[in-house]
């Protein structure tokens, strides 16, 4: 998108940058942005941003040049040398702090240096942009749509493309298109991880995302409370039919650290054992039990800002636990290992 850069003698720099189309969202940002970059270099006097557009041409060069020569409504994180690895959050029943867990998650994460992505598959209750805090709406690139970012996280959702708080209403098949376009048409680079916020249940949008990425993991947030638990383990349970890989089950809201450091358990105990020794019975497999994440009004206040309470107060047990959990998610390395490499043996 950098069209030119001009340097005079007095130290005054002229930079100018193509947007992709006239009324590009961004057209505000990419001024002040490059503003401040380039005058933080050493021997900037002033600097000068000229904005042009991209014709037809150059518009489908830019998409080349990212997707390279791959199909445009192909899925890449389903391909069978796709390195990204894919977290499907997955709760029983709403109310149980999911989007909170894939938010600090996703955050915790590109905090490591990974590039992330976040997709809010959650299409009837959409929350994961302003829990993160983006601002930005998507940008379209021929048939490839740019994604926003903030904390270093790249996020799509469809609440970034109706007005206000209008309810989406759709069924099964809208929610199908709506998930494969997220996957498809947007631009996510090369991500190490993508964590896809799932609504509650066990409804389309957990089936759909199984036929479409079958490699994605799933990870079951739950409380400690016994009927929750019960719910979530139902939740869990559809990795039987859908043939996906459990990674693990993080129990929220555990319990609440009082001022004297004793605790109070707040919805009761127990309930992200019982769904891990649960899930590893019936799926015959270990499913373990990632971390318990207590009580914390900061998680919830930071939520409301987009700010996420890893970022803000990494030291706070809340965050201590998030960051954990992100850890034994992102132990594994990408790496070939386990994977078909599609060779054919050479007879002689």
């Amino acid at each position: 998108m950098v069209k030119g850069v001009q340097i005079e003698d007095d130290g005054s720099v002229t930079v100018q940058v193509w947007l992709t189309v006239s009324g590009c969202p961004l057209r505000e940002t990419i001024t002040r942005e490059v503003t401040a970059a380039v005058s933080a270099l050493e021997g900037v006097t002033g600097v000068r941003v000229e904005l042009d557009v991209m014709n037809d041409e150059q518009r489908q060069q830019l998409q080349r040049s990212l997707r390279g020569d791959a199909p445009a409504a192909e899925i890449p994180f389903a391909q069978p040398g796709s390195l990204t690895r894919v977290y499907a959050i997955a709760s029983g029943k709403g109310g149980v702090g999911k989007s909170s867990v894939t938010v600090n998650l996703a955050a915790a994460m590109a905090a490591q240096g990974l590039s992330v992505g976040v997709v809010d598959a959650d299409i009837y209750g959409h929350s994961i942009p302003r829990m993160l805090g983006v601002t930005g709406r998507p940008t379209q690139v021929e048939k490839m749509i740019m994604p926003p970012s903030a904390h270093g996280v790249k996020v799509i959702s469809i609440g970034m493309f109706v007005d206000g708080n209008v309810p989406v209403v759709w069924r099964g098949p809208m929610l199908h298109r709506a998930l494969q376009q997220f996957l498809a048409d947007v631009y996510w680079g090369d991500l190490d991880v993508l964590l896809m916020d799932l609504p509650p249940g066990t409804g389309d949008v957990a089936i759909s995302l199984a036929q479409l990425v079958p490699t994605a993991e799933v990870l079951v947030v739950t409380t400690p409370q016994l009927a929750a638990a019960e719910v979530a383990e139902r939740a869990g349970s559809i990795a039987l039919q859908t043939h996906q890989r459990i990674v693990g089950v993080v129990e929220n809201m555990s319990w609440m650290e009082l001022p004297d450091g004793s605790r109070t358990e707040v919805f009761g105990a127990g309930g992200g054992e019982s769904v891990a020794e649960a899930l590893s019975i019936s799926l015959g497999t270990s499913v373990p039990l990632l971390g318990q994440v207590p009580l914390d009004v900061r998680l919830r206040e930071g939520g409301d800002i987009g700010q996420p309470l890893v970022l803000t107060a990494p030291d706070s047990p809340a965050a201590t636990a998030l960051i954990g959990v992100a850890g034994r998610l992102t132990a594994k390395r990408r790496g070939l290992a386990g994977r078909s490499l599609n060779l054919t043996p050479v007879r002689h």
